[in-house]
């Protein structure tokens, strides 16, 4: 069962905006950042262009937007 934490209004306020922009929820806007800061904090040499474009792929996978890939 999921426990209720209590957030800061700023960090809250910040979601909303960028939830908004994002076409999240202000709570999946935060799982997002929780997420990339997990994998951030796992894989310190990686940057942060690379952590979205890995999730971003995952996503594409996720919802059937792949290809195969030509060579030549």
């Amino acid at each position: 069962m999921a426990k209720a934490i209590k957030l800061s209004d700023q960090l809250i306020d910040d979601a909303q905006r960028y939830a908004s922009v994002n076409h999240r929820s202000a709570p999946k806007q935060i799982e997002h950042w929780a997420s990339i800061g997990k994998i951030a904090e796992e894989n310190p040499d990686l940057p942060l262009v690379l952590v979205s474009a890995t999730l971003i792929s995952l996503e594409e996978i996720k919802s059937g937007q792949v290809s195969e890939y030509e060579f030549g």
